[in-house]
């Protein structure tokens, strides 16, 4: 991987599968993590289940989420569904920047979590933080970990609106499923 410079923006045009999972998932952890510091702090399991899913998503490329977001109408951008099959699967052929921020959040979220439990209520303010940026990732297409991805040389596989970034469009793999 070789590192580069500039800014990536995730597409924002349109609500797709993928970003609206970004949305529920931080609203998910705003909510569970204010309850968990406010009214029990059982609640922060609420945070690690999101956790468990996001590594989930990353190694299956099952989303539960995803699927109902399907039946609903939403499409797909970062994933395909089996012809053969009425379930949405996002892709795993490749670890692209985009997957790796599920095992990395999730990862994250979940060792915060029971910090939380078994050290300091401090660490709430963490996946605080974490539910406020992927809220902030579904609105504005940025994410602080995608550009510490993107800088460290990890190609995306979302290629941003016209003009709304320095990353390249990225030719799919040889062999590479076909989105949507």
């Amino acid at each position: 991987m070789k590192r580069r410079s500039g800014v990536y923006i995730a597409p924002t045009n349109r609500w797709y599968i993928e970003r609206t999972v970004w949305l529920i998932a931080g609203l998910v952890l705003l909510v569970s993590t204010a309850l968990a510091l406010w009214v029990d702090p059982r609640w922060i399991l609420l945070v690690v289940a999101t956790g468990i899913a996001s590594i989930t998503v990353a190694f299956t490329g099952f989303c539960v989420v995803g699927n109902v977001l399907y039946r609903l109408g939403f499409e797909p951008m970062l994933g395909r569904v089996a012809d053969d099959s009425r379930w949405y699967f996002m892709q795993t052929d490749r670890w692209y920047l985009e997957r790796r921020i599920y095992p990395a959040v999730g990862f994250n979220i979940s060792l915060a979590s029971v910090l939380s439990i078994v050290h300091s209520p401090w660490w709430l303010c963490f996946t605080g933080f974490v539910g406020l940026a992927m809220v902030w990732f579904a609105i504005t297409g940025f994410c602080i970990m995608a550009n510490g991805f993107y800088w460290a040389g990890v190609d995306p596989r979302l290629t941003a609106e016209e003009g709304a970034s320095s990353a390249p469009a990225v030719p799919e793999p040889a062999g590479a499923q076909p989105l949507g």
